[in-house]
């Protein structure tokens, strides 16, 4: 088959670039993207997929970070990426959904610019008190709020980002007025946290994971549909009756839009047994996220539902960033 397509080629029947696509996937070392510095949770996820999707395909993964604009730098560079396979990203839900609902200028449509690959990991959003917070539950805080309002205080990874929308959507749903105080990821607010500085927080299970585990602070409740695995005493938020809380925190992998169907399929078969190796399974779930594999055709359609979701919370909180 290769002899042939090199004499049409040589005939002038075939040209270079439909034979170039002509070639099995991939041939070459796949580009990575990450758009959040190393170190975060986006990072350490992709580089426990990664390593093993690199020997799936028989060529080096390599892992690029492009950090800036709260992961928006980063994906508009995939978005922006010659359709071949060559690059993908690890795009999760702050930049592709949270981040496009309060943005008045986009640089990148999520449901147009994209090739769904496969969901991967889901995390719940928490809010956690300190060890020693007076509020035991989401029920003491709700009636200390409503008891005192303006008094209380609660810290976010972020302006605009999925902690202060929840936050935001929390209060009027349930008829509170707390105080925002945004920090520059979940580390800084749960280190004030910790001293006191804020009542609460509303962060990543990622972002408070090691405080739980060390006593430091307590989870009070979860975002999502289930518990956490992690911390299975911890009720929902909707346990609570307060509906519009079943979205949680999500990785998955994405190549550009017009990327051919076998390159996705082929990707989605590698990342999909990635995910289902007993070793990277117990690596997502010790960092607090739950695997999900999919389908690239279940993936956007995940997508989408969630981009609807979060555009009514965004609609509701009325935040918005230029």
């Amino acid at each position: 088959m290769k002899t042939s397509l090199v004499m049409l080629a040589a005939c002038g029947l075939v040209t270079p670039i439909s034979y170039a696509y002509a070639q099995a996937y991939p041939v070459r070392p796949v580009r990575f993207i990450v758009p959040f510095p190393p170190g975060g949770s986006t990072d350490t996820y992709a580089r426990i997929i990664g390593v093993k999707l690199s020997e799936g395909l028989g060529q080096p993964v390599v892992l690029d970070n492009r950090a800036g604009a709260g992961g928006a730098l980063g994906a508009e560079i995939a978005a922006k990426a010659t359709p071949d396979g060559y690059s993908i990203v690890l795009g999760q839900d702050g930049n592709l959904v949270v981040g496009q609902a309060v943005r008045k200028q986009k640089n990148y449509n999520t449901l147009t610019d994209f090739a769904p690959v496969a969901l991967a990991v889901r995390t719940p959003q928490v809010f956690v008190v300190t060890a020693n917070s007076p509020l035991k539950s989401l029920a003491d805080l709700i009636a200390t709020a409503k008891a005192s309002p303006g008094k209380l205080s609660y810290a976010s990874a972020g302006t605009a980002g999925s902690s202060h929308v929840m936050g935001t959507f929390f209060n009027i749903s349930v008829g509170i007025n707390t105080l925002h105080v945004p920090y520059k990821g979940g580390l800084p607010g749960m280190l004030d946290l910790h001293a006191g500085r804020v009542n609460y927080m509303i962060t990543s299970m990622v972002s408070s994971l090691n405080f739980a585990r060390d006593g430091r602070a307590r989870l009070i409740a979860v975002s999502g549909e289930k518990r956490s695995h992690l911390f299975p005493d911890v009720p929902t938020v909707m346990e609570m009756g307060i509906g519009g809380f079943d979205a949680t925190l999500w990785h998955g992998v994405l190549a550009p839009a017009k990327v051919r169907k076998d390159v996705v399929a082929r990707l989605n078969r590698e990342v999909v047994k990635v995910l289902a190796m007993p070793e990277v399974q117990k690596q997502l779930q010790f960092e607090g996220g739950t695997v999900s594999p999919s389908t690239p055709e279940e993936f956007e359609t995940f997508i989408r539902a969630d981009v609807a979701r979060w555009d009514k919370m965004v609609k509701a909180t009325g935040i918005t960033i230029d």
